[in-house]
């Protein structure tokens, strides 16, 4: 992609999204759209919370342009994306039941997968429609503390750009529209937060980023075990947690604060917690990720090892497990 392309769609993103941004945190202020403090919250003061439509609207935009193009998988995100992000929004300003939004991720995915068209055998395909409504979720639980979604998209934007090299045509666009759009996210979003991404930006994120790991990957611009090593400090974090919950018979479906971010939130704090799983995806993740990308032989053995300090410290940290010690402040 030439380099005027790459920084148009950078700046295009970073502008739109900061403009956005404005924009919502001035109308939530006053139609007092906020999120409020519960026993669950990480946050002491009624904030808005449908920061991440910033984000949904120019990106929308950009594959409804694709999509008349007739590009069929931005056709199906469109779709699929766009249903998370209405649901998302609703859900924002009025809760809607826990059993229609997962009907509505259903419809997502399969309106994602019958547009991506996967030459795939029914099973596969099963198994990749079950795994992008567990990301859909998991980005939605790993939305919790201030700055750590908008960081893990940036990143894992930027770095399917670094190791694909050439990333051409949409795709490429869209990483760089996501990668500025994640920027101008993290001005407001960045602790102390003064916006919150809420479910219509986490849902839309989710599904996105699982979407372009397997584009990348069936386009042969970089293997699917790379994106999931990118991708782990949020993916391994939620299926530890759940895991833990499910085997020790609490309550798994309940909302809950046991997360291994919240658990070194309610240490150290959000910043420290967000620069903390930044500087493990760009130092340990993404190294690792280059190396399953050059020596795909073993995959398995990077991917083993890019999880095994989350593991030791989700270990020693007892994720999944009730927290014992209230949180310091969210400045810490």
């Amino acid at each position: 992609m030439a380099a005027l392309t790459a920084i148009g769609f950078l700046a295009g993103g970073f502008a739109s999204v900061l403009f956005l941004e404005y924009l919502i945190e001035w109308t939530s202020r006053r139609m007092r759209w906020f999120a409020l403090p519960n026993e669950r919250s990480f946050h002491a003061e009624p904030t808005p919370s449908i920061g991440g439509l910033a984000i949904v609207i120019p990106v929308l935009a950009y594959l409804g342009y694709v999509s008349a193009a007739g590009v069929a998988a931005a056709h199906g995100l469109l779709l699929g994306a766009g249903l998370l992000a209405v649901v998302g929004l609703r859900d924002d300003l009025k809760e809607l039941s826990s059993a229609f939004r997962f009907a509505c991720q259903i419809l997502a995915v399969a309106l994602v997968l019958w547009y991506l068209a996967l030459p795939w055998p029914w099973l596969a395909l099963l198994v990749t429609g079950v795994a992008l409504l567990w990301h859909i979720n998991l980005f939605n639980f790993m939305d919790g503390i201030d700055g750590i979604a908008g960081s893990q998209c940036l990143i894992y934007c930027l770095g399917v750009l670094l190791l694909a090299g050439d990333l051409a045509g949409w795709l490429g666009e869209l990483n760089w529209l996501l990668a500025g759009a994640s920027i101008g996210f993290l001005v407001f979003n960045w602790p102390p937060a003064r916006i919150f991404m809420g479910d219509v930006g986490s849902g839309f994120l989710g599904l996105l980023l699982a979407v372009i790991a397997v584009e990348v990957a069936r386009q042969e611009y970089l293997p699917l075990v790379a994106s999931l090593i990118l991708l782990a400090g949020f993916w391994f974090d939620a299926s530890y947690t759940l895991c833990v919950r499910m085997m020790s018979g609490q309550k798994f479906v309940q909302a809950h604060r046991s997360h291994l971010y919240q658990h070194l939130a309610a240490k150290k704090g959000h910043q420290w917690t967000t620069l903390v799983y930044a500087a493990f995806g760009v130092i340990w993740l993404l190294p690792l990720a280059a190396l399953s990308a050059n020596f795909p032989d073993l995959d398995v053995a990077w991917l083993a090892l890019s999880i095994s300090p989350m593991a030791a410290a989700a270990w020693y940290f007892q994720a999944g497990r009730p927290q014992r010690r209230e949180m310091p402040s969210p400045l810490a």
